[in-house]
Parts: C-alpha cells; structure tokens; sequence
C-alpha cells in the first residue's frame, strides 16, 4: 500500500480552511482574531527565515499574517507546525523559529503547534532554558488531534473536522487496506449526507483522497462507488470521484509524457485517465494510441476521457 503523504494535504488543508482550522485546533485565539479582515500566508517570508537547510527533515510549517479584534496590536503572523512524528526538539525549534521570525519582522508572534502523532503519551512543551541567573520559559499553545473524541469528529459540522478524521484513519489502517477502504467509504459518504455545497464537497474529498491512498485495484473499486452515490445524489456533469480520477490521471500522464515529446505525452495522458476513471484500457484503444501522431486528435481523444460516461462509450467514439 502506499505511503501517505500528511504534509502535501495539511498544507492545503490549512489555506483551503484556516477559519474552521483556528477554530476547531485554537479556539481561543481564533476568537480573538477580526475575521472580516483579510488573511495573508507568507510561505517564502517563512522559509527566508527558517530555512532547516541542516537537518534535511521536512516540517509543514506556515506563517499567516491575520488581524486582532481588540484593537490594541492589530497585526500578528502567526507561525504553525503541523509535527506528524513525536520530537523532542519540538520546543526548542518552537522558540528558534520565534525568535527568528520577531526579529526579522515588526509585527508581534503567535507561535502555535498541532501535534499530529499518534502516540497518545507524548505532549511536547514549554522551553526552558537557564544560564547564570538568566531564565527563560517560553510556552505556546498546542492541539493534539488523539485528543479529539472520534463521535466528535464524526457529529462536528467543522470542515477541518473530516480531515483530522482522515488523517487518524489513515495511521490506523498503515497496514490494512480492507479497513483502510471501509474508513475512507464512511469519511467521504459523510460528506454528502452533510448536504455542503459541490465546491466544498470536492475540496474536502480531494484531502481525504489524498491522506487516505488505496492500493490501485481497491481505487478503482472505491470510485465506482463513489460514482454511483453521487449518480443518487443526482450530482451533474462529471461526478467529484471522476474529476479526481481527470485530475490524478492528468498528472501522471503528461508529467510522464514530457521527455517523450508532445503526441506521446497526450497518449500518455489519455492513458492515465482511462485508467484512474475504469482501471482498464481496451487493447485496440492502446493499438491506436502507439500509432497515433495527430495532435488535434489526440486532444479530442483526451477530451474523450475525461468526459465519457463509460469505457465502451471512450472506445467507440475512438474508432468512429
């Protein structure tokens, strides 16, 4: 089974959702914060001052400069760590990056971390340190997500709620993929009997997904029946499961396709489609494919692909 990615989806997680993140993960702070005011994410601002060239370890870290209700010092960035494994220079690395980032900017500092583990014992905390009779403790809030009670997560109607979901099935079922498919089937089932809107469905069903990957034989499976719950949920047009299948398909295609030249790289492309959408591509279609050097048709074929209602429809189309 594949590996799950947890940075690439917390990343996005957080832009896509970092109202409902601050207030599922800091409700405190997210109080205090003036939601009318624009949020800024300052990612390169970030790495131009925290750069862990050294270490060669990955941290989803961001920096997002928001504003305050009271008035008083209305502008904070605020830096979030997002630790997937148990550390103990967590802290230290905390108040480094604090102190870095105060100094190379004017605005004050809010230093935040979700421990996203799963080992339920470890809790981080506050930096101490001591020299002569200089002391200094530095302390900032954290978020465990073990701590959230699974019916919780599962009634929330916070979006960063189905996430976190995700994230725990995901180092629960490392080595089951039976499990792994039935946890993913409820979590995205879920979404549609919320009654949320299309776009929202689609951004959360891409980052349950992403931190929940199948062996390719169980994704095929799976999206039909994702299809067909959206086919009863009389979903238009090309159904979320089938825009991911478009999307995955898409990437692994022309990323593939690059060093071969334009006409092999859309082959490609058609290829991964057809694949990620039915998990099957029909030996005449993959014939003609290796034969085929007309761009227009070759982009017609792909159009084709993505937007077909079925397999025997793509491959008729295709010989007509």
């Amino acid at each position: 089974m594949a590996r799950t990615d947890f940075d690439s989806p917390w990343k996005e997680a957080v832009e896509q959702f970092f109202q409902p993140f601050m207030e599922l993960c800091f409700p405190r702070s997210a109080a205090m914060l003036d939601w009318t005011q624009p949020v800024e994410f300052l990612d390169k601002e970030l790495q131009a001052v925290v750069r862990d060239a050294d270490s060669g370890r990955r941290y989803v870290d961001k920096l997002v400069r928001v504003f305050r209700r009271d008035g008083a010092v209305q502008r904070v960035l605020i830096h979030l760590e997002i630790q997937t494994q148990p550390d103990p220079k967590l802290s230290e690395r905390m108040f480094d990056y604090y102190s870095l980032l105060r100094a190379a900017h004017s605005e004050r500092v809010a230093s935040m971390a979700v421990l996203a583990d799963s080992t339920v014992d470890w809790r981080s905390g506050p930096y101490e340190e001591e020299s002569l009779e200089c002391e200094l403790w530095f302390s900032f809030p954290r978020c465990k997500l073990a701590d959230f009670p699974d019916l919780f997560l599962e009634e929330s109607e916070n979006p960063i709620a189905k996430v976190v979901a995700a994230h725990r099935a995901a180092q629960r079922t490392a080595q089951d993929s039976q499990r792994r498919g039935d946890l993913k089937w409820e979590r995205v089932r879920e979404l549609y009997r919320r009654g949320w809107d299309r776009d929202q469905i689609l951004r959360l069903y891409r980052l349950i997904d992403w931190l929940l990957p199948l062996p390719p034989s169980d994704e095929v499976d799976f999206l039909g029946k994702v299809q067909e719950l959206e086919r009863k949920q009389v979903m238009p047009y090309v159904t979320n499961a089938e825009r991911i299948g478009l999307e995955r398909g898409l990437q692994r295609g022309l990323s593939q396709g690059l060093s071969q030249g334009l006409s092999q790289g859309l082959s490609q492309a058609i290829r991964e489609v057809a694949l990620a959408r039915w998990g099957s591509l029909p030996i005449p279609l993959e014939e003609r494919l290796k034969t085929e050097g007309d761009l227009d048709t070759l982009r017609r074929w792909l159009r084709l692909a993505g937007t077909a209602s079925s397999l025997e429809e793509l491959d008729r189309a295709i010989a007509d």
